[in-house]
């Protein structure tokens, strides 16, 4: 059963290279059907329906759209990306099920099954929003966060150990990395949006949602993270409870836990009663994906309680 997880291990990573490529190649082939015709703000990875979230995209007094076979060939690209990253998800899912069902546990014991949870978490969030907004823009920063958590994970020992005593509660800390799992992978699609409206290349500009949009893309996923990020809290101080008869112990990985959360709840705060939106709101995402990072990542340099992976 663990070989066939391995197996499916490596396929996933490699689809979602391919999915990367694809998407990075769609937006190189709609640059240049845009350079070709007259300079419009194209749908090339944002989708074609009418969302009205994004249909605000091409403005008035535009230009005629760039030949049909230069839009198709990126349109067909990044449909290939859609395709390649749903079938990422798969081969994780396949990855995990087998492994739980040799371990008997939940995907909680080790560094390569926490990243390799993480990256299905940031798959499937931006399979969502892919699918609810039609923002395929978006994979440009998500799929190679995805690629790196798989990378990483490839990288730690894929050996069974032995549950520690602290471990040993498998239904709560398994509700503790579902519910972070998708809690982490909502605030990466967030980064996502934020790192679009930062570091785009100028040259890309007329193939990417207005500033206004992609904020209020990152400000969805982070209502959607939010509330996720505080049920992890709440699981992991009953566990610690459970497992060292204390609810709080300023551990780093809880201290590191507790400061993504009292960001992006500032980040929330500003945006909705200090109307902090644009450049200002995406650096908080910034800051607040980076504590997150921190918080994945923090136990394999500080150590504390959580050391045990």
């Amino acid at each position: 059963m663990l070989t066939y997880s391995q197996f499916a291990f490596v396929a996933a990573l490699i689809t979602a290279v391919l999915a990367t490529f694809a998407y990075f190649w769609a937006m190189a082939a709609g640059h240049r059907a845009v350079s070709q015709a007259a300079p419009r703000r194209q749908r090339v990875l944002v989708g074609e329906a009418g969302d009205d979230l994004l249909d605000d995209l091409d403005g008035p007094g535009t230009a005629p759209a760039a030949p049909a076979y230069s839009t198709m060939s990126a349109a067909t690209l990044a449909r290939i990306g859609t395709r390649l990253t749903w079938l990422a998800i798969a081969f994780l899912t396949a990855c995990l099920a087998m492994r739980m069902a040799a371990t008997g546990n939940g995907p909680f014991v080790t560094q390569y099954e926490f990243a390799t949870s993480m990256a299905w978490g940031i798959l499937v969030s931006y399979a969502y929003f892919e699918w609810k907004y039609r923002a395929r823009t978006l994979a440009l920063f998500v799929m190679p966060l995805a690629v790196v958590a798989l990378a990483y994970a490839g990288t730690q020992p894929t050996e069974i150990d032995p549950l520690v005593p602290a471990l040993q509660n498998s239904l709560l800390l398994t509700l503790h990395i579902i519910v972070a799992v998708f809690a982490y992978g909502a605030f990466a699609v967030s980064f996502a949006a934020a790192a679009l409206d930062l570091w785009t290349p100028q040259k890309w500009r007329h193939l990417i949602p207005k500033p206004e949009v992609l904020d209020r893309l990152g400000y969805r996923a982070v209502v959607i993270a939010f509330p996720l990020d505080t049920m992890v809290l709440v699981l992991g101080a009953v566990w610690a409870e459970i497992a060292w008869g204390s609810y709080w112990s300023w551990d780093p990985k809880e201290t590191a836990s507790l400061v993504t959360w009292l960001i992006y709840g500032g980040y929330l705060h500003a945006r909705v009663a200090r109307g902090w939106t644009g450049k200002r709101a995406a650096w908080l995402l910034v800051i607040g994906f980076a504590s997150v990072v921190l918080t994945f990542v923090g136990n394999a340099f500080f150590g504390g309680l959580h050391s045990y992976a």
